[in-house]
């Protein structure tokens, strides 16, 4: 027994004992680090999933959100254009109730002449150039030429 004793207490011995607790430590530390890895990668999975079924689920709404957005600022904008021509034909309206401005549009888009005035045209040396049609407009009398403005305008009504 002496001997069991000795090589008990012997520094081999001791350092043997030491060198196998210390594994048994590491090892230990290393399969509680594995498990909190695990628990760790469990979680993250978990979170990751969780995150990607919110992005789908909300990626339709969030689209149509943008989507009608889009559409309202472009019905904004229609509004807009809409408003200013309203505002411009209601300018146009207010001018053609002056007595002068009929007046002035009328002798210069029918070519009217009051009595005791004398109607002249001045051609442009261009003009030569134009459609027969379109120089014997001022050679023919005024009521033809609204007629056939009346002509044009209902053609392209249609």
């Amino acid at each position: 027994m002496a001997v069991k004793d000795r090589d008990r207490f012997s520094t081999a011995t001791r350092i043997k004992l030491l060198g196998e607790q210390t594994a048994a430590r590491v090892y230990r530390s290393q399969t509680k680090r594995q498990a909190r890895r695990s628990r760790l990668t469990g979680r993250a999975a978990l979170l990751v999933l969780v995150l990607c079924t919110l992005i789908v689920a909300l990626a339709y709404p969030i689209r149509q959100y943008v989507s009608q957005r889009a559409d309202i600022a472009a019905m904004e904008r229609e509004r807009d254009r809409t408003s200013r021509r309203v505002e411009q034909l209601r300018d146009l309206k207010a001018r053609w109730q002056d007595d002068a401005y009929a007046e002035q549009q009328i002798r210069q888009r029918l070519h009217f002449v009051l009595p005791g005035e004398t109607g002249f045209i001045v051609i442009d040396p261009d003009a030569a150039k134009q459609s027969r049609a379109d120089l014997g407009a001022a050679d023919r009398p005024w009521y033809a030429n609204v007629w056939d403005g009346v002509d044009k305008a209902d053609a392209a009504n249609q």
